[in-house]
């Protein structure tokens, strides 16, 4: 009578779509972009995925397409306006925004530092493609939806607003662009932030009058 084996045959998994893997490798790449900008190779790469540095080029035409994905990920705005989505309405504005303005930190934050990886080796016009205007429709893109997601947390309150909700978002955003810049000198806390933009800059209320 014939030995049969114990051990259990194995299975090679199942491949991956050529969506999933580019994916897998970009999420790879994006933290080694950051660190070592576009200096960092393929090899390097191909080794924080766990693949060979030719499943890479399976994946994308050559370097320059892989940098851009990393870009156009790090521009795509889905995991920052699903936190957005999911604060609370239900508690007080004050509180909502300082939440979102914590979300929208990270979102910048992460891509100011893949185009400074990029841009610092001068690789970050050919990561970033601009329409007519010289604007990524990508970045564009990136910036439309957040804004939309904000101003869903003003309109609990909009009776009490003195602009609509789309507006309030839209300067907020700006607010928290221009506050959030590298190298800015003692930059304001999200606490900060919020109390200027809901209450301004004076600390009494009425019209400030240089004349009185």
């Amino acid at each position: 009578m014939a030995e049969t084996s114990s051990t259990p045959s194995r299975r090679r998994a199942a491949p991956m779509e050529p969506d999933q893997r580019r994916a897998m490798i970009v999420a790879a790449a994006l933290p080694l972009v950051v660190e070592y900008g576009s200096s960092v190779s393929t090899a390097k790469i191909a080794r924080a995925a766990g693949i060979g540095e030719g499943t890479i080029f399976r994946a994308f035409a050559d370097k320059d397409a892989l940098l851009a994905a990393c870009m156009a990920e790090a521009v795509r705005p889905d995991d920052t306006v699903a936190h957005l989505e999911s604060i609370a309405l239900d508690q007080p504005l004050t509180a909502r925004l300082t939440e979102a303005a914590e979300v929208m930190h990270g979102y910048m934050t992460r891509l100011g530092a893949v185009a400074g990886a990029l841009a610092a080796a001068g690789r970050l016009e050919r990561s970033v493609p601009s329409g007519k205007d010289g604007r990524s429709p990508d970045r564009e893109a990136g910036l439309a939806a957040p804004r939309a997601a904000l101003a869903a947390l003003f309109e609990p309150d909009q009776d009490t607003l003195r602009l609509a909700p789309e507006r309030l978002a839209d300067a907020f955003q700006l607010m928290l662009m221009s506050a959030g810049r590298p190298g800015a000198p003692d930059p304001l806390t999200t606490e900060e932030l919020v109390d200027l933009f809901l209450n301004g800059a004076l600390t009494t209320p009425g019209r400030h009058d240089d004349h009185t």
